[in-house]
């Protein structure tokens, strides 16, 4: 299990300079990639991009590159130029005015004094940046796990007390048939009062079944198990598992409603209650989860 939210990064050395990556990871609900690079490596974005992409879970991340320290890419001084123009600013101030002084900021003046080198010209240049962004995305991918274990270990233990709290319910939803009986006998003889009439013990039970068959929830306790395990198996799981366990515990709290509306009872109105809070404090964590 791993976070959605982290920082990485990689470095690769490039001459007597390095090419740096960095990696920000934050919350989303599906895989968006945003690069910043250095202008003399935007022929590369696409290929970062795309690289990774391919290791890259739902979330969104921002990748920068930059450069540091004096590397091939670095803008390098055309010396002959630079001699030539400085002779000739020197030739027109000897015919200008002798005595003054030529100071070097002159040369700011003059255009193409620096050029680019093409990245293409640069043997290893590519593998260089996808070195370090490798390198960036396994150290994102350390800091996200970290983080996952320890979300792993809260939903297990949100895990625990929801089973617990199943095991309320199916203690107190026992005796739901049995106590609604009671209840529509005791009605019926408040209803008769002394009045001499007799009840139909077989409509009385033809009643009685269809109370029971509208306050059963085993099949929901059953669901219930279901989804528990499922979600064992994915907290155990090392794919991403965001949108999964937040599906599981949606149909978790649709079960819990219809449980409510069976119950009919305070102690199991309160139950739920907590069975809800539970859901969402695990769902708010699997937010947070690739």
């Amino acid at each position: 299990m791993k976070s959605m939210t982290g920082f990485g990064v990689g470095e690769q050395s490039l001459g007597d300079g390095k090419i740096v990556v960095e990696v920000r990871a934050l919350n989303h609900r599906y895989v968006e990639v945003r690069t910043s690079v250095a202008p003399e490596l935007s022929c590369y974005a696409f290929a970062l991009e795309q690289k990774a992409r391919e290791r890259l879970d739902r979330g969104r991340y921002d990748i920068s590159v930059r450069l540091c320290g004096y590397t091939p890419l670095s803008p390098r001084l055309d010396v002959g130029r630079a001699r030539a123009a400085y002779a000739a600013f020197a030739k027109l101030r000897d015919e200008l005015a002798p005595s003054s002084e030529l100071p070097i900021g002159v040369m700011a003046s003059v255009p193409e004094l620096f050029s680019l080198p093409s990245p293409e010209d640069h043997h290893g240049l590519r593998e260089s940046l996808l070195g370090a962004l490798q390198s960036a995305l396994d150290d994102l991918e350390r800091m996200q796990r970290y983080e996952g274990d320890e979300m792993r270990g809260e939903l297990a233990s949100c895990l625990d007390h929801l089973r617990q709290l199943r095991v309320a319910l199916a203690a107190r939803c026992a005796g739901q048939v049995g106590r609604a009986r009671e209840r529509l006998h005791e009605r019926l003889a408040r209803l008769l009062g002394d009045q001499q009439l007799a009840v139909d013990a077989g409509r009385l039970e033809a009643e009685v079944a269809i109370l029971a068959d509208r306050s059963d929830v085993s099949e929901e306790l059953v669901r219930l198990d279901s989804h528990y395990a499922q979600l064992d198996r994915l907290l155990a799981s090392d794919e991403p598992v965001g949108r999964r366990v937040d599906f599981l515990l949606q149909e978790v709290a649709r079960e819990a409603n219809t449980i409510a509306s069976k119950g009919q009872n305070a102690a199991i109105s309160q139950l739920i209650v907590e069975v809800k809070a539970e859901v969402e404090r695990m769902r708010q964590q699997a937010a947070n989860v690739a």
